[in-house]
């Protein structure tokens, strides 16, 4: 074999190399510090043709400043809606819920909270963990179950987030939100039974969510900064408008 024909296979293997490694690992990091084309606001890129936003928090963003976060910055728009981490398996609480769930009534938020779906207990004890917690009202936004922990057995945890969601949806009336990754939707939530619930897709640094179904949110970023709280925020996108985020809430 000619030593041209060695370089010229060299190079295509090489560049088939560069190709997938910047797809599957490069691209994500570099998006982080790319120039927006667009719109920027909580120090984070927002997606094209997205208009109303929001944020999910927990323990982990500590004590928020309400008021402050309420005030906002002039130059980005306004946050419409605030989820809360409320319970996390059978047995865990959040330490920050009870005071987040009051604090963002009493300034003005759109609120709703979530349950940390766990593989390692059932999904009835869970789905009485989140209610005893839980005191929804008119005005607020449906329950969300947050899954993203692999399971052992697809079909048993299968099985059990049914249980959970059926028992959810029946002590409140309402469908709950679905959320979880593009990839691990794909893998391991692809069943007729969710494709009648919201979906709530996390997918960050692309322009959309690499996922089939309809969305009805997209956590597109997990390095948010706003005013009032110090830690790291995640930030979400409402597919639609405001008035697809005021048909959400619970009459």
């Amino acid at each position: 074999m000619p030593r041209w024909l060695h370089i010229l296979i060299a190079a295509a293997v090489t560049g088939v190399f560069l190709f997938i490694a910047y797809h599957l690992f490069l691209k994500q990091e570099l998006f982080r510090f790319a120039v927006c084309d667009g719109a920027k606001a909580y120090q984070v890129c927002l997606p094209k043709g997205h208009t109303v936003f929001g944020i999910d928090i927990s323990h982990h963003q500590g004590k928020i400043n309400w008021e402050r976060l309420k005030k906002g910055n002039p130059d980005e728009p306004p946050i419409s809606f605030v989820y809360m981490k409320a319970t996390e398996g059978s047995s865990h609480s959040d330490m920050r819920y009870s005071d987040n769930w009051i604090k963002a009534k009493e300034n003005g938020f759109t609120r709703g909270a979530y349950h940390y779906f766990s593989p390692a207990s059932s999904g009835e004890r869970q789905a009485e963990m989140f209610i005893s917690k839980v005191k929804l009202e008119s005005g607020d936004l449906p329950p969300m179950v947050d899954i993203e922990e692999k399971p052992k057995d697809r079909e048993l945890f299968i099985a059990e987030l049914k249980k959970f969601i059926l028992k959810v949806e029946e002590h409140y009336g309402v469908k709950p939100i679905i959320y979880s990754y593009a990839k691990y939707y794909n893998r391991y939530l692809k069943d007729e039974f969710f494709n009648g619930y919201d979906l709530w897709v996390a997918h960050y640094y692309v322009d959309n969510p690499a996922i089939k179904r309809e969305w009805k949110l997209w956590q597109f970023s997990d390095i948010g900064r706003l005013p009032g709280i110090k830690e790291r925020t995640d930030i979400n996108a409402i597919n639609g408008g405001i008035d697809t985020l005021q048909n959400m809430l619970i009459k």
